[in-house]
């Protein structure tokens, strides 16, 4: 399924089509060089289709093509984040 994830500075997120936030991933800019995720969120409705992997999956990528190192206090991204 193609989900409409949308990215900004320092999040990726999957609205409704009233704008409600279903899902969404947040980071933070720690250096130079390095990025925190720091919360991962999944709507009950959506629970089980892996959208959290998905965010991971997205933050990991835009993070890593600008050239930035990851982190994780988010404990869910810290089983992928490396």
């Amino acid at each position: 399924m193609n989900r409409n994830y949308i990215t900004e500075e320092n999040r990726i997120y999957l609205p409704d089509e009233n704008w409600k936030i279903l899902a969404e991933i947040n980071f933070e800019k720690i250096d130079d060089k390095t990025y925190n995720i720091s919360h991962t969120f999944v709507d009950d409705s959506l629970r089980g289709q892996g959208i959290g992997s998905e965010l991971v999956e997205k933050a990991m990528t835009y993070l890593i093509s600008k050239w930035y190192k990851v982190s994780a206090t988010c404990p869910y991204a810290k089983k992928s984040v490396k």
